[in-house]
């Protein structure tokens, strides 16, 4: 067996020889996976998926059948008491009355909130009609409807009456709306900006902190309900039950679809750049990237139920509400690590 050093020739046919930067990038040893948001992925997917038609019939038919069912036995069970105990039996069909009043007023309640949806749309719809054909007129309407609107709210009342001053001297569509915007909208959208801050630290709080299994999954999807329904509430949409999880899935379905419900660079930079807490613990960094797409779908869900589009400049940066509601939340625990 020969002593001393080994060489090997590297040349290859050609007489070549391989370049180092051809060598693929090694990972450093116990170096985590970078977060991904798992969470709010997941999330995203299981709200904004949408039932096969032979799962809806199914589930139509069950309701359908568990309705027939519970009318009968409540129909025979109150013939029945009626018959052996009269007083008794108009006490149960008073209370059975009184319950099927309070459903039907829950269904009412639903219906409105529905339609309240339907006319920030509709709102929405001609603002951008008005716009892209340059009608004044229509641009004037769309004003009229939103004064309406919020005629009834106190924190509008100044903005109100800033456009019904400044209406006159606007000559073009556009003009037109970006004072509606300014002056009637800004103080909601601030609203609105802060329901995002706050579910967006809930997220990261909860994906941080708790490490049961599916638990930040339910957090997730848990906060980002409520935000949508309090960013409708701030906009004057007030949803009911059904009316907040239609609201959420068309949403989510937009998030998904556009794909922006992955992760980028641009997105966690201002939160992730260098964060010596996110390089520790994977469970941060992933509470972090949770907090971040929260934001990005409160920003989305501003878009959705705001009775005007966003003009360039008042448009929220998704960024900004990153850095603003996620930058500082550990940064206490930076410092000390």
């Amino acid at each position: 067996m020969a002593k001393g050093p080994v060489l090997f020739d590297l040349d290859d046919e050609a007489g070549t020889r391989p370049s180092v930067a051809d060598a693929p990038p090694v990972n450093d040893i116990g170096e985590p996976d970078a977060p991904k948001g798992q969470a709010m992925q997941i999330a995203a997917r299981l709200a904004a998926r949408k039932p096969s038609r032979l799962t809806r019939l199914f589930w139509g038919l069950l309701a359908a059948l568990i309705g027939a069912l519970v009318s009968v036995a409540a129909w025979n069970f109150i013939t029945d008491l009626m018959a052996r105990y009269p007083l008794v039996g108009t006490a149960m069909s008073v209370l059975l009355g009184a319950f099927l009043l309070v459903l039907a007023l829950v269904a009412l309640r639903e219906l409105a909130a529905i339609g309240r949806l339907g006319r920030l749309d509709g709102l929405r719809h001609s603002a951008v009609q008005a716009l892209a054909h340059q009608d004044l007129a229509a641009a004037r309407d769309v004003t009229d409807r939103l004064v309406r609107l919020y005629k009834g709210r106190e924190d509008t009342r100044w903005g109100r009456e800033r456009l019904a001053e400044l209406r006159e001297d606007q000559f073009d569509a556009a003009a037109l709306l970006a004072v509606a915007e300014t002056e009637v909208l800004a103080p909601l959208d601030a609203a609105a900006q802060r329901e995002v801050e706050a579910a967006a630290r809930q997220v990261a709080t909860v994906t941080a902190l708790v490490p049961l299994a599916l638990a930040d999954v339910a957090a997730a999807l848990t906060a980002n309900l409520r935000m949508i329904r309090r960013i409708a509430e701030v906009y004057g949409g007030r949803s009911g039950f059904f009316g907040s999880w239609r609201l959420t899935r068309a949403v989510l379905s937009h998030l998904v679809a556009t794909g922006a419900v992955a992760v980028g660079d641009d997105m966690i930079e201002p939160i992730l750049g260098g964060s010596l807490l996110a390089k520790l613990s994977r469970r941060f960094g992933e509470g972090l990237v949770n907090g971040a797409l929260t934001a990005r779908v409160g920003v989305a869900a501003m878009e959705v139920c705001r009775p005007l589009p966003f003009t360039p400049a008042a448009r929220p940066r998704v960024r900004k509400i990153i850095a603003r509601s996620l930058g500082g939340l550990f940064s206490k625990s930076d410092k000390e690590s």
